[in-house]
């Protein structure tokens, strides 16, 4: 796990740090984060139970890692079905925590449909006007529906503080759909996959530099260009500085220059110190 080496902070925007892999290892999972300088890490809310679980655990690590978690609310296409307004109202006060930094993950995904289109697009669009009461960034998700969530986003970008797409895997005309739109790009270990990372490979040097931002989906989406692989498979923050890496080589440029200036950003974009 040493032969990848970063000095500079990172901010780690996107962790599902309340799945049950992690149940059990908390503790090690946010130190060895800050020992490879990972300081800050953005904990994903998927639906209202994970969102009050991962505000839970900003709090209750606080002491012991002291600015290190933050969190954000919201429900995941997948769970838009369930969506209603009590759900809404919930949230909404789950997002008056200091440590809940955006509303999300919401957005499209017809890759499978798991809640119907139309399911999909009424929680989308009862976040994003949340997101313009509170004056949060929203935390986007999009998979197979590149076309309807940028309509959709045009209505509200104007009153939208921020947004960001994170985990990003689309191609070169949403890139820069999402990018007209003055909207932020998360970038995962996506990008170390060999197999299916070509095309995020060309396209992330068309990312300006104050529009990146550096991710894990952890526990999801293992660098695969990491040696040696952890035996469970399972990512983790810690492994942050290997797709810090690979954009830096697919970039051309330093990492060091990149992991500044995503860290600058993230802060900004999330307003933590």
């Amino acid at each position: 796990m040493n032969d990848v080496e970063n000095s500079t902070p990172l901010v780690d925007i996107g962790v599902n740090l309340s799945n049950p892999c992690f149940q059990d290892d908390w503790q090690g999972v946010l130190q060895r984060a800050l020992d490879v300088h990972v300081t800050q890490l953005i904990l994903t809310g998927t639906n209202l139970a994970e969102s009050e679980q991962v505000l839970s655990l900003c709090q209750q690590f606080s002491d012991d890692f002291p600015d290190m978690l933050y969190s954000t609310c919201g429900v995941h296409p997948h769970e838009a079905k369930q969506y209603s307004a009590e759900t809404g109202s919930q949230l909404r006060s789950l997002a008056e925590a200091p440590q809940v930094v955006a509303i999300g993950e919401t957005g499209l995904d017809f890759n499978r449909n798991y809640s119907p289109p139309s399911d999909q697009e009424r929680a989308f669009e009862a976040q994003l006007e949340m997101a313009i009461e509170l004056q949060l960034p929203i935390f986007m998700h999009e998979r197979d529906a590149h076309q309807r969530q940028f309509e959709i986003l045009k209505n509200y970008r104007d009153e939208l503080p921020d947004g960001v797409i994170h985990c990003f895997t689309g191609d070169r005309q949403a890139l820069f759909n999402y990018l007209d739109l003055d909207l932020h790009i998360g970038i995962t270990g996506w990008i170390c996959d060999e197999r299916r990372g070509g095309q995020l490979q060309a396209l992330v040097s068309s990312i300006p530099l104050n529009r990146l931002m550096l991710e894990t989906d952890a526990p999801f989406l293992l660098p695969r260009t990491l040696r040696p692989r952890p035996k469970k498979r399972r990512n983790e923050p810690a492994f942050l500085p290997w797709v810090l890496e690979e954009v830096a080589r697919c970039r051309q440029q330093s990492a060091a220059v990149i992991a500044e200036q995503t860290t600058v950003t993230a802060k900004r974009f999330f307003r933590i110190n």
